[in-house]
């Protein structure tokens, strides 16, 4: 699944030439059948350039490997650095490390398609490829849900605790030894007194 970029004709956009994502470009046409190593480094420009407002910036290094055979690529992407997002509690700006890796296959087609989250089919004549746009979806999906900034995030934990305790019903067997602490009686579960006064018990 790719993610949906807030721009009215992002195939469009992303075929100009624009400076910041041509470096991008992978020229396949010709390539013999081998491994091929590419390194980017990326800036905020980079973000600005995919007119998105997911990500406000960052600063992250792609290590790809390329894998080309008679009928297909495989592209492993290793991808590290940070990339700012805006917390969704506060609204404040923060840094989020990310460190991903992930596998494309692009197989050769008399057409081009997209098959799922690794495989698409690619035309045989393709000349070039550019895989800002692969980048780009890996880093937004291994975002989180929800994003917090670092210092709401021992919070967050703790309310998701508590939320997960009310769900908890407590049971105590009739065998147990009656001779607990009377305090404990008289700190019974609101919730649990009211299942137990529906079996006409007090």
């Amino acid at each position: 699944m790719r993610i949906l970029i807030n721009t009215t004709n992002f195939a469009a956009h992303f075929d100009r030439e624009v400076k910041a994502l041509t470096q991008y470009d992978i020229d396949i046409y010709g390539l013999k059948d081998k491994q091929y190593v590419y390194d980017f480094e990326s800036g905020s420009e980079f973000f600005e350039e995919l007119e998105q407002d997911l990500i406000s910036s960052g600063h992250f290094k792609t290590h790809l490997t390329l894998d080309k055979s008679a009928t297909m690529l495989i592209l492993n992407f290793d991808i590290q650095g940070e990339v700012g997002l805006v917390c969704d509690r506060s609204l404040e700006d923060f840094d989020e490390s990310i460190d991903l890796k992930e596998r494309l296959i692009l197989k050769y087609s008399d057409h081009d398609e997209e098959l799922g989250d690794e495989i698409e089919l690619i035309r045989h004549e393709t000349v070039r490829i550019n895989v800002a746009r692969y980048i780009f979806d890996y880093i937004a999906l291994a975002l989180p849900m929800k994003k917090l900034h670092p210092r709401f995030r021992s919070d967050e934990t703790e309310d998701e605790y508590e939320e997960d305790e009310e769900g908890i019903l407590v049971y105590q067997s009739q065998d147990q030894d009656t001779d607990s602490d009377d305090t404990e009686s008289e700190e019974v579960d609101p919730r649990w007194e009211a299942l137990q006064k529906l079996k006409g018990k007090q």
